[in-house]
C-alpha cells in the first residue's frame, strides 16, 4: 500500500513470470516451466520460487501442478478473478477520492448487514481489536486512516458475498492510496472530529457484534453522514 517499498525477490519473480507470460503468449493450460526451470534462470532457492508461485496463484495468474510432470500453467481465471483484474486495471486509471468513496459506500449497507447477519466470536474479537486500535490512534491522522482502513476491511470480509468484497475492498484501497497522495486536511477541528468518528465506528462495530440489522442500518447512516477526512 505504502509507495517506495522495494519489491521482494519472490515479487520480483512472479512479476518477471507474469511478464514471461505475456511474452510467450500463453494461454489457459500452457506450461509456464518447472520449478527447476524457474530456478537456473532466475538463481534463487526453492523457497523463495515456491512464494512467487503461491503469490501467482493466490492472484489467479497460475496453476501449481505437483509432480514429475508438474511446475506452473497458465491458469483458466474464473469470473472473480476477471473481476480483481479489472479492478487493478481501473486503480491505475485517473480516479478522484470522491468516485472511489461514492463506489464503497454503495456497498457499505450490504457489507455490513452480511457482517451483521454471519459474524462469529472470533470476528467479534477481532473487530473490537481493531476499533482499540482506531482509539488509540487519534493523535496522528494518518495512523488513524491506516486503523480505519483496517477495520472497514475486517468488517468486508465477513461477507459470503464475493462479488460484493471484491469490490469494496478494492475501493476502500483505492481510496487508501489517493488519499495518501492527497494533502493532509489541516482542519483545526480535526481532533474533536477523530473522537466523534471513533464513536460513530464503536456503534457499527457493536451493532454488527449484536446482530441487530437495523441497529446496523442506523449506523451505517451515521458512518456515512460525516466525511470530511475521507474516513
Amino acid at each position: 500500500m505504502f509507495s517506495g517499498t522495494p519489491p521482494t525477490r519472490a515479487e520480483s519473480l512472479a512479476a518477471d513470470i507474469e511478464a514471461l507470460i505475456a511474452e510467450r503468449g500463453l494461454g489457459p493450460g500452457d506450461l509456464i516451466g518447472t520449478m527447476d526451470e524457474f530456478r537456473d534462470m532466475s538463481g534463487y532457492g526453492r523457497a523463495t520460487i515456491s512464494e512467487a508461485a503461491r503469490l501467482l496463484s493466490d492472484r489467479g495468474t497460475v496453476e501449481i501442478r505437483p509432480g514429475r510432470n508438474g511446475g506452473l500453467f497458465v491458469a483458466a481465471p474464473n469470473p472473480i478473478v476477471r473481476l480483481r483484474h479489472t479492478l487493478l486495471t481501473v486503480r491505475s486509471m485517473p480516479a478522484t477520492v470522491a468516485d472511489a468513496i461514492a463506489v464503497r459506500e454503495s456497498l457499505e449497507p450490504l457489507i455490513a448487514a452480511d457482517a451483521a447477519r454471519h459474524r462469529t466470536r472470533q470476528d467479534i474479537t477481532d473487530l473490537r481489536r481493531l476499533l482499540t486500535a482506531l482509539k488509540r490512534s487519534t493523535a496522528d491522522r494518518d495512523r488513524f486512516m491506516r486503523a480505519n482502513w483496517a477495520l472497514h476491511e475486517r468488517i468486508a470480509e465477513i461477507t459470503p458475498n464475493h462479488l460484493a468484497k471484491a469490490v469494496y475492498l478494492a475501493m476502500t484501497r483505492c481510496v487508501s492510496d489517493l488519499s495518501e497522495r492527497a494533502d493532509p486536511d489541516g482542519s483545526a477541528d480535526q481532533d474533536e472530529y477523530l473522537r466523534h468518528r471513533v464513536e460513530v465506528h464503536a456503534e457499527l462495530v457493536e451493532a454488527i457484534a449484536a446482530g441487530d440489522l437495523a441497529r446496523t442500518a442506523t449506523a451505517v447512516e451515521r458512518h456515512r453522514g460525516a466525511r470530511p477526512l475521507t474516513t
